[in-house]
């Protein structure tokens, strides 16, 4: 990559990126003689995005999204390493993971580890798949896409026995309790409008689920990241509990930065995500944007579960899915927040690389373009406009919840391990994706 300017989690240069057998050789001011060359002068040159919470159905009912039209977003769209987890057909135990990896042989486009789910039952099951090679386990503190509700005493075992073995864990905190009593209340009062999610899935619900796993957490000396913090408040408690010597962080996702709680009114299904959008004015939108640059956010992921608009549309509110798309977007919106301001060029590098990238043991291999990383590296036009039109989204969901935003900044080529898989905005066809094994293994 020669002529572009080299952007890292600390700063920018002008510098030539080599590479040899798929990872970067050399950095250099100067230039040498290479067998190829790639002109990125005008550009940007980063190290490929890491997506730590993707959710692609693959293997089950790939209806709404499967690894081959998922991995196509992602590359297309400057994401070089994914870790997933699909809560249709969860990974519970080693054979479940030994099958799943079957399965997605040559069907990825990027790289990627894989989570798996924390079930009652299976605690047993924990120190085996973490030696395996997962890379984090999921866990639901309310019952949701059919995983069952981790609480209480259950969760104290769990974290417990991930200190132990050293595991690492994602949490999503929503009181079981709450949510549970709440549905029962609106189902009874008859209520089918969208407004019923912002009750259903409430502040407190999400506020008091995260206070105890993270006392839990901090008892048990488990690392966990709480999942797609919705609210500045829900980030103080983690930043709380973090100061008070705990190894946790807090997980943004774009959703929380850009989307209004009240569009569920008007937009319906196309808004049905847990926890729900929680913006009501500008001034919480700045507070959340002023978290992200601050790090109060530890790393920025898209929780990308996507439906398409049939399947939004295909039943009652209760019925439809939760989850929207991302992999599409993501990046785009970040790059648009560094040009006017909100972030530095630098912090999207930190957030949606690096720092992902270190808390699931996969840097130095990736997350930076430094001598002996993988060469996953995105060229990005940092002047160039564009719309987001849902004739674009290359996700199996067809739409976005970003529809007519316009922004600049945009990815012009994607390369995993020295390959070209996307120029233009288009995935290369090629299946070039490898198992990342987690640091457990």
């Amino acid at each position: 990559m020669l002529g572009g300017t080299l952007v890292t989690s600390t700063g920018r240069s002008r510098a030539n990126v080599y590479v040899r057998d798929g990872r970067v050789v050399l950095i250099d001011e100067e230039v040498h003689a290479a067998i190829e060359t790639v002109d990125a002068a005008g550009l940007q040159v980063m190290p490929g995005m890491v997506d730590t919470h993707v959710h692609l159905m693959d293997p089950g009912d790939t209806s709404r999204e499967d690894f081959p039209s998922g991995t196509a977003a992602a590359a297309a769209n400057g994401v070089t390493t994914i870790v997933e987890h699909t809560h249709g057909h969860p990974v519970k135990t080693v054979l479940d993971l030994n099958e799943k990896l079957a399965h997605l042989k040559s069907r990825s486009r990027v790289d990627f580890g894989l989570a798996a789910h924390v079930w009652k039952e299976h605690i047993g099951d924990l120190s085996g798949l973490w030696k395996a090679g997962v890379a984090f386990f999921k866990i639901f503190t309310c019952t949701t896409h059919g995983v069952p509700a981790v609480e209480g005493a259950t969760m104290t075992a769990v974290l417990t026995e991930m200190a132990r073995f050293g595991g690492n864990c994602l949490i999503h905190c929503e009181d079981e309790s709450l949510t549970a009593e709440a549905e029962r209340r609106l189902r009874e009062q008859g209520r089918t409008d969208p407004g019923l999610l912002i009750e259903w899935r409430s502040r407190p619900a999400e506020e008091v689920a995260v206070q105890a796993a993270v006392i839990i957490a901090r008892h048990a000396g488990a690392r966990a990241t709480i999942a797609h913090v919705s609210t500045p408040e829900v980030a103080g408690l983690v930043a709380f509990a973090r100061e008070s010597g705990a190894d946790l962080v807090a997980e943004a996702c774009p959703q929380y930065l850009y989307l209004r709680e009240n569009e569920v009114l008007n937009e319906g299904a196309l808004r049905k995500f847990t926890p729900p959008a929680r913006i009501r004015d500008d001034h919480e939108e700045g507070t959340m944007w002023d978290l992200l640059r601050k790090r109060a956010f530890n790393h920025i992921s898209t929780d990308h579960a996507p439906s398409t608009l049939d399947q939004k549309s295909d039943g009652g509110f209760w019925d439809v899915h939760f989850g929207l798309p991302g992999l599409d977007t993501t990046l785009r919106l970040l790059l648009d927040g560094a040009a006017i301001g909100r972030l530095r060029y630098e912090d999207v590098v930190a957030l949606y690389s690096e720092a992902p990238a270190r808390r699931y043991g996969l840097f130095p291999r990736k997350g930076r373009l430094g001598i002996g990383a993988d060469a996953d590296i995105v060229l990005i036009d940092p002047d160039r406009t564009w719309v987001i039109e849902n004739a674009d989204i290359i996700s199996k969901s067809g739409w976005s919840p970003y529809a007519g935003r316009s922004g600049r900044g945009a990815v012009v080529a994607a390369y995993l391990r020295g390959t070209k898989i996307a120029e233009g905005g288009k995935p290369v066809d090629r299946f070039e994706g490898e198992f990342l094994p987690g640091e457990g293994a």
